[in-house]
């Protein structure tokens, strides 16, 4: 595989920038940006929130699996995670398999800042919103921090996180493509 070709992940809680950055990154490669979680509704033709009401957060959990294992091309394609993607058992082993893998990352507050207001997330449903996203946030913090090279979005222009992400890519997709042969 040539290193050029190489697939991008980019994982981290929800409102870490990873559709925002993504869609940039893409732009610049000349690849497809597909959201996994927009990919889902599309396939499905269910939004998220239907997903878990209908059929439970298991069978969504199912379909992102089933979009990494082989919902989308194996290479040339920026990829932006859901926020609970890669934290299920074995997807994290799953995306390195496929690609390089960044992490996105924020503090609380931006992520609060971000997501406080929006109604789409299913798993922000919930009464007290700022006390459930501390609490997955709690939960899963550990777990971004192992999947991947880790970048910083909070107080940076959108240039400078794109640049950030593009240098981490080349360099991995480098490494990536050595492995494969």
């Amino acid at each position: 595989m040539n290193a050029a070709d190489v697939n991008l992940y980019l994982v981290g809680f929800m409102g870490t920038g990873k559709t925002t950055v993504g869609r940039a990154v893409s732009a610049r490669l000349g690849f497809p940006c597909l959201d996994s979680d927009q990919e889902i509704e599309r396939q499905t033709g269910k939004t998220i929130p239907e997903i878990f009401a209908a059929q439970g957060e298991a069978e969504f959990r199912r379909l992102e699996r089933e979009f990494i294992a082989s919902g989308h091309p194996a290479t040339r394609a920026v990829v932006a995670c859901g926020g609970g993607l890669v934290v299920q058992p074995g997807m994290r082993e799953l995306l390195h398999e496929r690609g390089v893998v960044i992490c996105l990352h924020a503090s609380f507050e931006t992520i609060i800042a971000r997501v406080g207001h929006q109604g789409n997330r299913p798993l922000l449903d919930v009464a007290n919103k700022e006390e459930r996203v501390r609490q997955l946030y709690a939960e899963r913090e550990p777990i971004y921090r192992r999947a991947g090279t880790l970048i910083l979005t909070d107080s940076r222009p959108l240039r400078d996180v794109v640049a950030h992400v593009l240098r981490v890519w080349q360099r991995e997709s480098v490494e990536f493509a050595r492995a494969q042969a």
